[in-house]
Parts: structure tokens; sequence; C-alpha cells
């Protein structure tokens, strides 16, 4: 009898913990992540894995922003710089941009796109409880950029849909 007891108020701790748990919790919603020297937000449910940089072939007579394929667990992905994208690159190619803390971010399998974002740097997980303030798009940002986000500190962060990004037509005309 005893022993039921126990177990029962040890369930019954561990239901509260949970409810806890649950209430405190901030569920991330972003990746956080620079280029171009720009703070961009993606969502993480369009969001794919995160790559070291790789060895990238590239591709003759593309746009600038499309710097060629890699070779990623063992499936071929565009590789798409997003500063140069964006209109943030400079006249200097993307391998004199490159360092320790360039990564691939791919897209999310759903979005039906064997591709990856060149980005400059990782900046962790956002969640909406970290901003201050939401803007409106500038009406000179793409159509991708959904809104800017202005957290605590003052710094304003631009919401980038992956979904709307690879609906763009532009996006799959590579051609240069």
């Amino acid at each position: 009898m005893a022993k039921r007891q126990s177990l029962k108020e040890l369930q019954e701790r561990l239901a509260e913990r949970l409810t806890v748990a649950r209430s405190e919790a901030v569920a991330a919603t972003w990746l956080a992540i620079e280029a171009g020297g720009r703070r961009f937000l993606l969502p993480l449910v369009q969001s794919g894995e995160i790559f070291p940089l790789a060895p990238i072939q590239r591709v003759p007579y593309t746009k600038d922003w499309f710097v060629g394929v890699a070779n990623l667990r063992g499936g071929l992905n565009g590789v798409i710089d997003l500063a140069h994208l964006m209109g943030l690159g400079s006249s200097a190619g993307t391998s004199d941009r490159t360092t320790s803390e360039s990564r691939l971010v791919s897209l999310h399998a759903a979005l039906g796109l064997n591709a990856v974002l060149w980005i400059d740097r990782l900046l962790g997980l956002r969640s909406p409880g970290q901003f201050a303030a939401i803007e409106d798009r500038s009406p000179d940002d793409p159509p991708f950029i959904t809104r800017a986000l202005v957290d605590g500190q003052g710094q304003r962060w631009h919401e980038i849909d992956l979904q709307q990004l690879v609906s763009e037509p532009g996006f799959l005309l590579i051609a240069a």
C-alpha cells in the first residue's frame, strides 16, 4: 500500500513539474543570422540543417548571388549568397568574406528545393518575447522580407519568409 501511495505522489510531482516547465518554456521561433552586415531572422519551421562551409563547385554563367553547388550529406545543393541576393554584397567575391563563422543554412525539405543560404555568421535562436517592437517592412525590401523587428538593444532584424523566397520567379532563374 505504501508503494502505491509513493508512486501516486511521484506521478503528481512529475505532472506538476511538467506543467511548470511548459508554462516557463520560451519557444524559439527564429534562427538569427547575419549576412552582409545586416541581421535576419529565418523561421525555424522553414529552416533545415546548419553546415560548416563546404567546398563549393562554381557554376559559370549564373547570377552573382548563385555561388555554385556543394555536396552536403551526399546530396547536391545550390549555394545562394544571402548578402548578394539582398543587394548587400560588395564587388569582392564571397571567398573574400569567408571566415571561420561562415555557415550554410539549408532550406527545409518541405520547401522542395535543394538549396542552402551562405551566411556570414549564426547569432543563435530568438523568440518573439525578445523583441520590443514590430515594424512594417520597408518599401525597398524584397517581398520575402515580411517585417522588421527591433530588439531590446535597439537593433533592427528582418524576418525572411523562406517559402515566399523560393516562390519568387527570379529565385529559380539563376542564369546570368
